[in-house]
Order: C-alpha cells, then sequence, then structure tokens
C-alpha cells in the first residue's frame, strides 16, 4: 500500500462522522443548467398535516419518482435520497424533496425567436405518462410553467403580448440582474397554471439557471406560506367567542366581589371552572395553529430573500415583484401574524384571570379554616372548663369513696374493742384525704401534659 494512501486513510479515521454529510448538504440542491430558449413545468407536492402522511412523506414522493424512472427505464435514486436529476433524453427532470412538500421540475428545449403562446403549449408534460400525471391529482400546491427565451426586447408591442399570454391586467414585469427581464401576474391560467416569462438578455453562464431556479422558489414558497391564511381567518371566530367569553366572566368576577366581603364560594368555583374550560380551548386552537403560523412566516421569509436576489429594476409603467408581495402577500402574513399574537394575548389574560380568582378562592379557602380554627379554640376552651369542673367532681367523689372505707376502717378497729370512734375519725380524715386526692389528681395532669407535649415536639 502506497505511504500517501496508507496516510489518507489514517486521517479519515479523524473525521467527525457528520463531517461528509454535512459538507456535502449545501451542495446538494445545485441549480439546473439553463441556456435560452428553454421551456420548463414545476410542481410542487404537498404533503397534508396528517401525522401518518407526514410520516410517509418522504416514501410516497420516492415512490412516485422511481414510477416515473421505471417508466422510462433509468435507475431509480437511493430511498433516502432528498435531490435527483437525469436526462430522460426527451426532457430532464430535478426532483428535491422537503419536509413538507416536493418539487419536480421538467425542462426541454425550445425553439429559437418561438411564439410565446406556442411555447407554453409547448410544455415538457408532453413527454410524461399521462397516467403518471393524474396519480399526483389533489395533492399539486404548485404547477407552473416557465418559457425561457432569448428574443430581443420590444416594448413597444411585448406588453400587449404579454397580456394575451397571461390573459390578465395585474401584469408584474422587471429587470433582473442587469441582464434579464422577468414577466408574471401570479395567476392560475385557464389550464391550471401559473406562467412565468423570462427573457435572457445578457445573462452569464449559470445566471439563467439560477434566476428560474429563484422565481420557482419564489412561487413555491408564496404558495406555502399562503397556506397559513385560511387557518388564521378559521380561527378568527374561535378567538372572538374566546374573548367575548373571558369579557363575561371577567365582568361576573367583579360582580362577585361584593363591598360586604362576603363570597359566595360555589360561584367562585364555577367560575374558575369555565376560566379553566376558555384555557383549555385556547390552548387547543395555539397548538392547532401554531406550526402552521411559524411555517408561514419562514416560508414568507425565503420570498422576502429570494426576491431580494433578483436586484429588480423597475420598467417604466409596471410594478415589480418586490412591490407585488408587499402589496399582496404581506398582508395575508400580517394577518396570521396578528392572530398568533392575539392568541398569546388572550392566554396571558386567562392566565391573569386564572391566577386572580385562584388568589380569591385561596383566601376564602383560609377565611373559612381561620373560623374553624376559631370555633375549636371554643370547644377547647369549653372543653377544659368542663374537664376542670369534672376534676372537682372527681375529687369529691374518690375523697367520698376513700371516706367510706375509712369508716369501714373505723367500725372494724371499734369492734376489735380498740378505742376509736368511727365518726370522729372519719371527721378527722376528711381534709386529708380530700387533698391528698386532690393532689394526685394534679400530679398526674402534669404527667399525661408532659408527655403530650414531648410527642407533639417530636411529631414536628
Amino acid at each position: 500500500m502506497p505511504v500517501a494512501y496508507r496516510a489518507n486513510a489514517d486521517f479519515a479515521k479523524l473525521n467527525h462522522a457528520m463531517r461528509v454529510p454535512l459538507a456535502a448538504e449545501i451542495h446538494s440542491r445545485p441549480f439546473l443548467q439553463l441556456q435560452a430558449p428553454e421551456t420548463l413545468t414545476h410542481f410542487a407536492l404537498y404533503a397534508p398535516q396528517e401525522h401518518s402522511s407526514q410520516q410517509n412523506h418522504r416514501a410516497n414522493q420516492h415512490r412516485i419518482l422511481q414510477e416515473l424512472c421505471k417508466h422510462y427505464g433509468v435507475p431509480v435514486p437511493n430511498a433516502q435520497a432528498r435531490y435527483f436529476y437525469h436526462d430522460f433524453g426527451r426532457f430532464r427532470l430535478k426532483w428535491e424533496c422537503h419536509t413538507e412538500f416536493a418539487t419536480y421540475t421538467f425542462v426541454e428545449r425550445g425553439e429559437e425567436q418561438g411564439d410565446w403562446q406556442q411555447a407554453f403549449a409547448r410544455s415538457p408534460l408532453q413527454h410524461v405518462p399521462q397516467e403518471w400525471l393524474t396519480s399526483l391529482y389533489g395533492k399539486i400546491i404548485v404547477a407552473a410553467h416557465v418559457v425561457l427565451s432569448n428574443s430581443a426586447p420590444d416594448h413597444a408591442t411585448d406588453v400587449d403580448a404579454l397580456r394575451d399570454v397571461f390573459q390578465g391586467k395585474s401584469l408584474v414585469g422587471g429587470s433582473v440582474g442587469n441582464g434579464a427581464e422577468v414577466w408574471t401576474d401570479f395567476l392560475i391560467q385557464p389550464d391550471g397554471f401559473s406562467r412565468f416569462v423570462v427573457r435572457d438578455l445578457n445573462l452569464r453562464e449559470f445566471q439563467a439557471g439560477r434566476l428560474v431556479g429563484r422565481l420557482l422558489e419564489i412561487e413555491t414558497y408564496r404558495m406555502m406560506a399562503l397556506l397559513g391564511l385560511p387557518q388564521a381567518e378559521a380561527s378568527q371566530p374561535a378567538l372572538n367567542a374566546i374573548d367575548n367569553e373571558l369579557a363575561e366572566l371577567t365582568a361576573a368576577l367583579v360582580q362577585a366581589d361584593h363591598p360586604s366581603g362576603s363570597v359566595d364560594a360555589r360561584e367562585d368555583q364555577n367560575l374558575l371552572h369555565q376560566i379553566t374550560s376558555l384555557a383549555a380551548r385556547l390552548e387547543k386552537l395555539s397548538v392547532n395553529n401554531s406550526y402552521r403560523f411559524a411555517a408561514s412566516q419562514a416560508y414568507f421569509s425565503l420570498v422576502q430573500a429570494r426576491i431580494q436576489e433578483l436586484r429588480e429594476v423597475r420598467i417604466e409603467g409596471m410594478p415589480t415583484l418586490a412591490e407585488f408581495m408587499g402589496r399582496r402577500l404581506a398582508p395575508a402574513m400580517n394577518t396570521c401574524t396578528s392572530v398568533a399574537q392575539r392568541q398569546e394575548a388572550l392566554a396571558t389574560r386567562i392566565a391573569r384571570s386564572n391566577d386572580l380568582l385562584r388568589t380569591r378562592v385561596g383566601i376564602e379557602q383560609e377565611r373559612q379554616n381561620r373560623k374553624i380554627l376559631q370555633s375549636l379554640d371554643a370547644r377547647a376552651a369549653q372543653q377544659l372548663r368542663l374537664q376542670q369542673a369534672v376534676e372537682g367532681l372527681s375529687v369529691v367523689a374518690i375523697s367520698y369513696y376513700l371516706l367510706g372505707l375509712v369508716g369501714y376502717a373505723g367500725k372494724a378497729m371499734k369492734a376489735t374493742n380498740l378505742p376509736v370512734n368511727p365518726d370522729i375519725l372519719t371527721g378527722m380524715m376528711v381534709p386529708l384525704v380530700t387533698v391528698g386526692v386532690w393532689y394526685c389528681l394534679r400530679k398526674l395532669h402534669k404527667q399525661l401534659h408532659s408527655a403530650s407535649g414531648a410527642l407533639t415536639r417530636h411529631g414536628a
């Protein structure tokens, strides 16, 4: 083995496991190499938001691509590939798989100085199997035709011809990169495709591919960004309902705060349950919207970045792509942003109302607990007084029985002819027995209280 090869093999062992994949990542999606005249058709297939569809998105897109490759006898790409390019002879295909969508860009060589209407009629899709195209029905979020022409500009007649091509009045155009012109209306034409005309005036090598790629990315990311708008509009009635209910609950919360200080615990519990229910409904709405709104903002940022890369120069009397997006797309994104901000503001208000009501319920519970403790203290005092009264009776009762025993003992001694008078003996023993019984009971109570205090301190 050569020394240099062995050294390179040893050096490769030091590489980070992700060094090669990460280095190749920025080169994984190169622009098409285009040279006017060219005709392109671009599809973007969207994966639904269902969890199962998201999981199978890449597998489904690979399956669609593999069916096309097998039809033409072309080797299918690796199952983990996210980019594919191949020249099928009659057309070229560039395929990219993204997180939420996959793009298919078909390219066919056009005719020199051809008519634009004819160029759009001769799309590369005429070489693609129709059964394969019909399998894509219901998944397409973007479908666009692009004509890359090298015809010389003649602005005296171009505008009328372009209006005929786009069949609309909202024509948008501009000079980009000091070497090309771009025309479109961002409308879906009767054939189901949006259209772009790119005139190559003086583009250098690879510039045409980068320019067309940016235009297709603008169209794709624009549509993906707009997916958040229907969700934002659908959320408005729910947010209005939550806002109105929160206002009513807040008013009820204020009315329930009586000046006398009396609070209905049941009413507070009911209000707390309703506010918690509002918080749950809003949280569910936020969870459903958060991903879509964040994705829309990300796509909108990409649209703005791609438009800035065009370096547009105004064509007299025509709005630029940047102006069009500023008037049409930016308000839609602002709507998504405002709905997201409103969700956050409502969540904050609900949290404040919830904290306020919980605090009031807690204060009321503490007040009730204080009353319970006060009643327990009163009962303890009553029991103490009762106990003291019972202690006095206990002394009398015990002394009475003990004195009875002393009387019996005196009678027994008298019966044995001892000089003892039982009545005198009993009377003399009354104070001694009473004091002795009282002293013993007091000592017993002190011992019990000492033991109880020791147990309390040990438990604490």
